[in-house]
C-alpha cells in the first residue's frame, strides 16, 4: 500500500485550515496537505447556505487581520460573502493546490518510534505526517433531535446546515424544529413564502436588535485609500465586543442593558400577551447564546405563523404530534437544531501513544491544554478546540492566537531536532481545572442547558474570559510544558525554506 508523506497534514479547509496553511507557508513550510471531506473550501460557511444565513460578528472583525477586505456589503456579512472571502484567501495565497478534496479522514494513529501520524482516509489513501492539525471546528456535524418516529416522515425533511435549495417552500405547510441561531435567520425568510409555519420551540431565546446596515461605495473607497481607518474600525469593534466579557464573567449586572433591549424589542414587535409569554425565556440572559435579529419577532407575529411550545411526542408519517395529543400535519420538516458541538473530532478515531483512543480519553468531556494540545497525543494541534469558543467576540481573533502558537511549536520541533512534543498531563490538568473554575463564575453556568455543555453539564466549549488573556497565554510555545523526544536519525527533517 502506497503512503503519501508530508510534513504537516491539516484536516479541514474553513477559516482555521486555510488560515494556518497561509501562516505556515509564510514561515517557509510548504510541504503541507489539507484534507477536505467536501468538494470545496469554506467549512461551515460553505455548508450553511440556508436563506438569511449571515454572521453575528461585524465583518471587519470576522476576517483575518493579515487579509483585510475593504468592500464588505454590510456591517454583518451574509454567508455568500464570507464563503467567497475564504475562497479568495485560499486562491490568493495559493493554498488550493495543497487541498485534497472529497477526502474524509476516518482515523489517525501516532507512531511513537517514528514520531509520525499515519492518517487513514475514505479514499483508501494513507498519509504520513510529522504534524497533524485538526481544523474541523465545533460546528461541522449537524445535530438531530432524538424524537420517536423521526425516520417515519414521508414528506420533505432536511437540516438547516444541509438546506435543500431545490425544494420549493412556496405555499407549503412547514414545521421548523428548533429556535437557535440558524432558525432565527431562516424563519423570517421562509415565513414570507409558506402557507403555514409551525415553529416548535423547546426553549425561548433572547433576541435583541441587530445593529446592521449596508456600507456605501464611498466607505469602500475610503477604507481602500486609507487602510488605517479600517484598522481603527476593527479595533473599535474589538474593544466594544471585548468589554462584554465583563458582563458574562465578573459584572453580570452589566447585562441589564441587554435585558432592557430584549424586553423593548419583544414588546414592540409582539402585541399578543399570550405569544409574548411564550417568547419570554425562563433562564438568565446570556446563559445561552444571545441572538440578534430585526425580523424574527415580526415574523412570529404573522397570521400564518404559529409558535408551538408543547413538547413533541413523536414524528408521524404526515407531520408532528405533540404531547397534548394535537396533530400538526405538514408538507416539510426543517431541523434548525444546531450541531454536535461537544463531540470534538468525532467520528474520527484518533489513536495516541500506547494505543490510547482520544474518544475514550474524552468520554467525560473534551479538554485540551490551551484548547490546542492533548496529553498522550504528540504533535497533534487543535484549532477551535475545547473551551475556545466565544460568547462575546470574534473567533477569528482566537484562531490567529492559535496560529501563532502552533507555528512556534512547529518551529521548535524543527529547530531543536525533535521527534515529538507531548503536553505534560499535569500541565493540562492544572490548566483545565483553572478553566472549569473560571466557568463556574460565568453566566454560562447559571443553570440552563445549552450547546456549550455535555449531557453531564460540563462546559467544554467556551473560553471563560477576555480574548486578550487567551492571546497572552498563547503568546509563545513554552517547551517546559511539554515532554520533548529527540528525533532518531531516520526521521526526515521538516522542509523549511530559507527566509
Amino acid at each position: 500500500m502506497s503512503i503519501q508523506h508530508t510534513d504537516i497534514a491539516i484536516i479541514g479547509s474553513g477559516f482555521g485550515g486555510i488560515g494556518i496553511a497561509i501562516q505556515l507557508q509564510h514561515a517557509g513550510m510548504h510541504n503541507i496537505v489539507l484534507l477536505e471531506k467536501a468538494s470545496d473550501v469554506g467549512g461551515c460557511w460553505r455548508d450553511n447556505s440556508y436563506p438569511g444565513a449571515a454572521c453575528d460578528v461585524p465583518s471587519h472583525l470576522y476576517s483575518f487581520s493579515f487579509e483585510p477586505k475593504f468592500d464588505w456589503s454590510r456591517k454583518f456579512a451574509p454567508q455568500r460573502e464570507i464563503y467567497a472571502y475564504i475562497r479568495h484567501c485560499a486562491e490568493k495565497y495559493n493554498i488550493l493546490p495543497k487541498v485534497q478534496f472529497n477526502t474524509e479522514v476516518t482515523a489517525a494513529r501516532f507512531d511513537e518510534q517514528q514520531g509520525v501520524w499515519f492518517i487513514t482516509t475514505n479514499t483508501g489513501k494513507t498519509i504520513s505526517a510529522r504534524v497533524l492539525i485538526s481544523a474541523c471546528g465545533q460546528l461541522n456535524r449537524p445535530a438531530y433531535p432524538r424524537l420517536k418516529g423521526i425516520e417515519s416522515f414521508k414528506g420533505e425533511v432536511f437540516h438547516s446546515a444541509l438546506w435543500n435549495h431545490n425544494y420549493d417552500l412556496n405555499n407549503k405547510t412547514v414545521a421548523v424544529v428548533g429556535t437557535g441561531a440558524s432558525a432565527i435567520q431562516f424563519v423570517p425568510e421562509i415565513g414570507k413564502k409558506v402557507k403555514k409555519l409551525s415553529l416548535f420551540q423547546r426553549s425561548a431565546p433572547y433576541v435583541i436588535p441587530k445593529p446592521d446596515r449596508s456600507y456605501g461605495s464611498w466607505e469602500h473607497a475610503l477604507y481602500e485609500k486609507l487602510p488605517a481607518l479600517q484598522t481603527l474600525s476593527r479595533a473599535a469593534m474589538y474593544t466594544h465586543h471585548e468589554s462584554r466579557a465583563l458582563a458574562m464573567t465578573v459584572f453580570k449586572s452589566a447585562l441589564k442593558p441587554f435585558e432592557w433591549q430584549f424586553q423593548r424589542h419583544l414588546h414592540k414587535a409582539i402585541k399578543d400577551p399570550v405569544l409574548r409569554a411564550k417568547l419570554t425565556p425562563d433562564y438568565p440572559l446570556g446563559c445561552k447564546r444571545i441572538l440578534i435579529s430585526n425580523e424574527y419577532y415580526e415574523t412570529l407575529a404573522r397570521p400564518n405563523v404559529d409558535v408551538v411550545t408543547d413538547n413533541i411526542a413523536e414524528v408521524t408519517p404526515t407531520g408532528i404530534r405533540t404531547k397534548d395529543g394535537q396533530e400538526h400535519p405538514v408538507d416539510a420538516i426543517i431541523y434548525g437544531t444546531g450541531f454536535q458541538a461537544t463531540d470534538f473530532l468525532a467520528p474520527m478515531k484518533i489513536t495516541g501513544r500506547g494505543g490510547v483512543d482520544l474518544n475514550q480519553v474524552w468520554r467525560d468531556g473534551a479538554e485540551a491544554y490551551l484548547g490546542m494540545t492533548v496529553s498522550g497525543f504528540p504533535n497533534l494541534f487543535l484549532l477551535y478546540g475545547p473551551n475556545t469558543n466565544l460568547g462575546h467576540n470574534s473567533i477569528v481573533y482566537m484562531l490567529e492566537s492559535q496560529f501563532s502558537y502552533i507555528l512556534d511549536a512547529v518551529k521548535t520541533l524543527q529547530q531543536r531536532d525533535l521527534r515529538f512534543v507531548d503536553v505534560r498531563s499535569q500541565v493540562q490538568g492544572v490548566y483545565n481545572r483553572w478553566v472549569q473554575k473560571q466557568i463556574k463564575n460565568t453566566i454560562w453556568d447559571a443553570g440552563c442547558t445549552s450547546w456549550y455543555k455535555t449531557a453531564s453539564g460540563k462546559n467544554t466549549n467556551n473560553w471563560p474570559g477576555f480574548t486578550l488573556v487567551y492571546r497572552y497565554k498563547t503568546r509563545h510555545f513554552d517547551s517546559q510544558d511539554y515532554e520533548l523526544a529527540v528525533k532518531s536519525a531516520r526521521i526526515l527533517p521538516l522542509q523549511v525554506a530559507a527566509a
